[in-house]
């Protein structure tokens, strides 16, 4: 397996495809995934990614600060911070809000949208992916937004050509669940975060960087898929056949800290996560993330976060964080 698939299993991200809209131009939306949009996925608290597949036709999304990005049919946009957007038949349209356009789907179905002047129709089905932990690093490291193109070869033909056959299907109402298309969309996600990695200049760093670094990668992979586990510099380098000074050396220049400090702050953004949840008691949190003690992990938590975790949790649970 490779370590961008290690990372994002990891990760646990989950998916959803929820709405199903045909729009006639001249139109113009404000969009963003809410949290309503994901509760029926039981999707995890934490960081969103939104998608738009194009099934028919075409659409200009505009970010602030960005600029507009067109998609055609076949192509699927991701925004992998879930940025409100604009979507459009063009530009310098009057907005309205998609929220107060959806219709809820009948017999749990997908929701809806119709909508727009009578003009040329472009069709889209929206979706999301989820994982527990907000500040992932791989999500902050991606560009606000990404537009993957099918005809381009980076992207694996079979996933291409499934998501396409789903989506067209889904719109048309002959599948009645998208489970399939989500599964496909984290497929697809994964693509466009190899496609994309491809781009970068050599003399990059970051942890994109690090991540296409063959022994870097290797070893953030083992840091997200078990981060429990006593690691050292010196067990690191090991595995991915380095000597410990050059493997320090490589990935602090290219992560910006060394390994144990990187994994030190991954754990507290796992307990986070796991302390959201509001279900596992501290002391099990703790111990799962590697931590000998109850109050080991209390030290090493209130270093991170300013407070106990306990108190982070009750504040976080209240709304407070």
């Amino acid at each position: 397996m490779d370590p961008l698939q290690q990372v994002l299993d990891a990760v646990r991200i989950s998916s959803g495809v929820f709405l199903d809209a045909a729009f006639t131009a001249p139109w113009c939306i404000t969009a963003q995934v809410t949290p309503e949009d994901c509760q029926a996925f039981d999707a995890p608290a934490g960081a969103v990614i939104a998608f738009h597949y194009v099934v028919e036709g075409a659409l200009v999304m505009e970010l602030e600060g960005q600029p507009p990005l067109t998609v055609a049919a076949g192509e699927i946009a991701l925004l992998p911070r879930n940025d409100r957007h604009l979507l459009a038949s063009a530009t310098g349209l009057r907005p309205v809000a998609a929220d107060d356009l959806i219709q809820p789907g009948a017999a749990g179905g997908l929701a809806t949208i119709r909508h727009g002047g009578g003009g040329a129709t472009t069709r889209i089905v929206c979706g999301f992916l989820a994982c527990p932990v907000p500040d992932n690093p791989l999500v902050q490291g991606l560009p606000a937004a990404l537009r993957i193109a099918f005809a381009e070869p980076a992207t694996g033909a079979w996933i291409e050509s499934s998501f396409r056959m789903a989506a067209t299907e889904l719109a048309a109402g002959r599948i009645t669940s998208p489970a399939l298309l989500a599964r496909l969309a984290e497929l697809l996600f994964a693509e466009a975060v190899r496609a994309y990695l491809r781009t970068l200049p050599e003399a990059r760093a970051g942890w994109l960087a690090g991540l296409r670094d063959a022994h870097v990668g290797k070893a953030l992979a083992l840091l997200h898929a078990r981060p429990a586990e006593p690691w050292t510099t010196e067990g690191l380098a090991r595995e991915v056949a380095l000597s410990r000074s050059a493997f320090a050396d490589r990935f602090t220049r290219l992560l910006g800290q060394p390994p144990m400090r990187y994994l030190a702050a991954w754990r507290m953004q796992l307990a986070a996560a796991r302390l959201r949840e509001g279900e596992a008691n501290v002391a099990r949190i703790g111990f799962d993330l590697g931590y000998d003690s109850e109050a080991a992990f209390n030290r090493a938590f209130k270093r991170h976060h300013g407070q106990p975790p306990a108190a982070w949790r009750e504040r976080a649970l209240a709304g407070a964080l």
